[in-house]
């Protein structure tokens, strides 16, 4: 799995599954609405691989920090089954994370990554990595690329992103890892993407697979906001890897590598950061406030329908980003009750407001009612709606 010399001493493992390509071919024999969706997100470009991306460059700021210059790089599947997503990280059984609603299931035992941290689990299997382990010598790696999770539709979250993870394991014998550790890693990231005279603080947080953990806050623009995690690697995740915690230490970050980008730009919608527009494109430049190009008007749709009270809303956004794509702007609840003398039993009423604009120009109405017929009538169809 090992290939060349990457940055520094650091190797590039690129992982490829059996499992995974067997799982793709059979995507694109299938021909329901769910496998078309997963076939498009798979076939989006990778930001964190693309040059001249703002996503791109935070990277490689992160990956030329000198501590982490002997660290891994991996590069992990995009499909993995559930077992290696939340049963080895600690997440509970009744974790959101698990849920059809929240996750993009392959079949019953397999996902679209909903996070870079599974490089764990490929990261200890890699021969080069158990030999140095086997000699007691400390080992680091970083995974980065696409992860997919359900969402809501708004300028600030999309259901595909880029996310970073890194870890570092060390002997015990050699070096306790504790708070102090983890303050260093989250500075020195926040330097790195933001500048050396970036304002943080920290908090305590909670995350499955790290005790304790903490989360950085960055000032920007007159604002604390929410910025990366770090944690110590939690006992009970290291024994169900293999490794023995009782000689074992570690630290782990994650984060999403969009929130950070948008808050060094002063980006107003997410959707920018997938733009080829070239005057949108020249300014995205981490450090550099984004000017917008024009405020072009929305145009917004409304649709009101009853369906089963089994309705999942962020199913239905995505049959939304299938049929609006990267026009649509944000999705609005209006109204959602129940009334079972009025529509029946286990029936309930929803009311949407779809707005549509594009990031670099004027859209006309006759653009839009296509989009919302259709929205119309695959509602009715997928979801046996009664529209109002």
């Amino acid at each position: 799995m090992s290939t060349n010399i990457f940055f520094h001493y650091m190797q590039n493992i690129v992982i490829s599954t059996e499992e995974e390509t067997r799982l793709k071919k059979e995507l694109e024999k299938r021909t329901d609405a769910e496998a078309f969706r997963i076939r498009r997100y798979l076939s989006m470009p990778d930001l964190s691989r693309t040059q001249g991306s703002p996503i791109c460059e935070m990277v490689q700021r992160i990956l030329t920090i000198p501590d982490f210059k002997d660290f891994d790089i991996i590069q992990t599947p995009e499909i993995v089954s559930a077992d290696i997503s939340f049963d080895l990280f600690d997440f509970p059984a009744d974790h959101p994370a698990r849920s059809k609603s929240d996750t993009y299931y392959i079949d019953d035992k397999n996902i679209l990554r909903t996070h870079t941290t599974v490089m764990w689990y490929y990261h200890i299997l890699d021969e080069p990595v158990k030999k140095r382990m086997a000699a007691n010598e400390p080992v680091g790696g970083f995974s980065f690329g696409k992860v997919y999770r359900k969402d809501e539709i708004d300028r600030r979250h999309m259901n595909v992103f880029h996310q970073i993870d890194g870890w570092y394991l060390a002997p015990k014998e050699k070096q306790t890892i504790g708070e102090e550790d983890l303050k260093k890693v989250l500075s020195d990231i926040a330097k790195a993407i933001f500048g050396q005279n970036v304002k943080y603080r920290f908090n305590p947080d909670t995350f499955p697979y790290t005790n304790p953990s903490l989360e950085m806050e960055i000032e920007m623009y007159g604002k604390w906001v929410e910025g990366n995690g770090c944690g110590v690697v939690k006992g009970s995740v290291l024994e169900k890897f293999g490794i023995d915690s009782s000689k074992w230490t570690g630290w782990a970050f994650g984060f999403g590598l969009e929130r950070l980008a948008i808050l060094s730009m002063d980006l107003p919608d997410i959707r920018l950061l997938w733009s080829n527009d070239p005057r949108v494109t020249k300014q995205l430049k981490l450090g550099q406030k984004f000017v917008e190009v024009s405020k072009f008007p929305p145009v917004t749709r409304d649709i009101s329908f009853i369906v089963n009270d089994d309705f999942t809303p962020n199913n239905y956004f995505d049959l939304i980003r299938d049929i609006g794509g990267d026009l649509v702007e944000q999705v609005e609840l209006l109204d959602k009750y129940q009334d079972e003398k009025k529509f029946g039993k286990g029936k309930i009423s929803y009311t949407y407001r779809v707005v549509y604009r594009s990031p670099d120009r004027t859209l006309k109405a006759d653009e839009v009612e296509p989009l919302q017929n259709k929205l119309y009538e695959q509602t009715k169809e997928q979801y046996n709606a009664q529209l109002r």
